[in-house]
């Protein structure tokens, strides 16, 4: 079922003339994996800090925004047209209770899949208006990670930290030349920089042009005209050669990006971790 799924929305883009958004079924099981990662990683969070209380829910609303906002200044968070408006990110959201009895961010997770072209030359797929083409130029079905990752830098301006992770992967996001073998026997060259092709560059606002594949948890703070100013960068982490996430990659970094909040938000978690230590 899945598969003629994948291949009906592959002849819709087809269809379409041009390279427009579609929400494949491979980008949903990718999401699905990070979700399912993300509830992993916290049951090892519990298994190592057993004197700490974790949480995990799938959204924050609008509203808390605004009250987080508030807290730093009253003309902040002023704004809600929709009531009930709320942000989802795909690995949900882990939270650690502080010993003033806060619930602090720890780790936020997003998954983004986009690109087929390497499952697509494989198998000897063409596409394009007349099927004769190798690639499809890039869509931008990336563009509602920017505006979560927003919201949760607007929710956390308040911290020293920002444990956002953007897992990437599909043929958009290559950071090497990748050859594909054809049925046929012909070999295509997909050409990571090209700019038809690659999208990185539309997320590497996100992390203000620092290095992907790192661990960006902890802000930085950068003197700019006379002032200090904090840098909430989302750590990127993309499949540079193509291939795919598997869980125990991911929850790697899921557990490095949350230990790093922990570090940071360490006094005001340590009456719990001295309590411990102490037993």
């Amino acid at each position: 079922m899945k598969k003629r799924q994948s291949n009906r929305l592959t002849e819709q883009q087809k269809e379409g003339q041009g390279p427009i958004s579609i929400f494949h079924a491979d980008a949903q099981e990718h999401d699905k994996e990070v979700n399912s990662t993300s509830i992993i990683a916290m049951q090892r969070l519990y298994a190592k800090f057993p004197m700490l209380a974790f949480r995990y829910r799938k959204d924050l609303q609008k509203k808390e925004i605004n009250e987080s906002l508030q807290k730093i200044d009253k003309y902040l968070g002023q704004t809600l047209f929709v009531e009930n408006a709320s942000i989802k990110p795909d690995g949900g959201i882990i939270e650690v209770k502080d010993d003033n009895g806060n619930w602090r961010v720890v780790l936020i997770s997003e998954a983004k899949h986009q690109g087929k072209d390497i499952e697509n030359i494989a198998k000897g797929i063409q596409v394009g208006v007349k099927s004769n083409q190798d690639t499809m130029v890039a869509g931008n079905a990336i563009e509602r990670a920017h505006k979560n990752i927003n919201e949760i830098a607007n929710y956390m301006l308040g911290e020293r930290h920002f444990p956002y992770i953007l897992f990437l992967e599909g043929s958009n996001f290559l950071t090497q030349n990748v050859d594909i073998t054809r049925p046929d026997g012909r070999t295509v060259t997909l050409v990571y920089n090209a700019g038809g092709l690659n999208r990185l560059d539309r997320l590497t606002a996100a992390n203000y042009g620092m290095p992907i594949n790192t661990n960006l948890c902890e802000n930085r703070f950068v003197l700019c005209n006379g002032a200090s100013v904090m840098l909430q960068a989302t750590s990127i982490y993309t499949k540079g050669e193509g291939g795919h996430w598997n869980s125990e990659d991911m929850t790697d970094i899921m557990l490095e990006v949350a230990q790093t909040s922990l570090k940071v938000l360490g006094k005001d978690l340590f009456g719990q971790l001295s309590m411990n230590a102490d037993t």
